[in-house]
């Protein structure tokens, strides 16, 4: 049985996806910064919207930018951005009650659900406290949360993370959260910043498409494009 797929609001990715984004599923899109995580999220936003669709966006770190959206949709962000429901927690309690308000929100007419990022908040709280198990589990909740609310309607959901470098090998890039991410993540896309505004975008997990598969591409202003040779 073919999986429901919908476009990830860039070409070049849907062709890495053979598609798109697979609607029952979470995917994790994670780098270090400048890395081009939070341009992918708006773009996947204004695919949805662009479907006939609203999109929830529950921005972390603020990187949510208006002029952006406007550079990509420059005649129609105004209304565009009617489509997309802003949730903004700046403390991790508060990342827990944007996704106890999801429940509310999810209806038809929801076609993406993005979270940018999804462990910036939870750093912090696990820097500043000794029940590491207790934020751990937490966090866990919530991602199984979005994975649930994903399989039963069938909403893709994004989410973008944080990596950090291993200890014993610096070359070796962790995702933050580690197994609570891969567990509940059907699909996760390395993202790599690499000179003179070159980034890449590595398939690492796939439910249907063998590992690493890449494509190199560059921030325009419409969206991404694809860098070749």
């Amino acid at each position: 049985m073919d999986m429901k797929r919908v476009s990830t609001g860039s070409e070049i990715l849907d062709a890495l996806l053979d598609g798109g984004f697979e609607a029952d599923t979470v995917t994790t899109l994670y780098g270090p910064s400048a890395s081009g995580k939070t341009n992918l999220c708006i773009i996947a936003a204004v695919a949805a919207v662009k479907r006939g669709k609203k999109a929830v966006y529950i921005d972390t770190e603020g990187g949510f930018s208006v002029e952006r959206l406007k550079q990509i949709v420059p005649d129609d962000y105004e209304t565009l951005i009617e489509k997309i429901i802003f949730l903004k927690p700046t403390n991790f309690e508060e990342q827990r009650n944007a996704f106890g308000k999801l429940s509310k929100l999810i209806d038809d007419d929801i076609g993406i659900i993005i979270v940018d990022t999804v462990s910036m908040l939870y750093r912090l709280e696990i820097g500043k406290t000794n029940e590491v198990y207790t934020i751990n589990k937490d966090l866990g909740t919530q991602i199984s949360y979005l994975s649930e609310i994903s399989r039963r309607k069938e909403i893709p959901v994004v989410i973008a993370n944080q990596v950090y470098s291993s200890f014993d090998d610096k070359e070796q890039v962790r995702i933050v959260g580690g197994d609570l991410l891969k567990y509940s993540s059907k699909c996760m896309i390395e993202l790599m910043a690499g000179r003179r505004g070159i980034r890449k975008a590595v398939l690492k997990k796939h439910r249907s498409i063998a590992e690493d598969r890449e494509v190199v591409f560059k921030i325009v202003d419409k969206g991404i494009e694809e860098v070749k040779g």
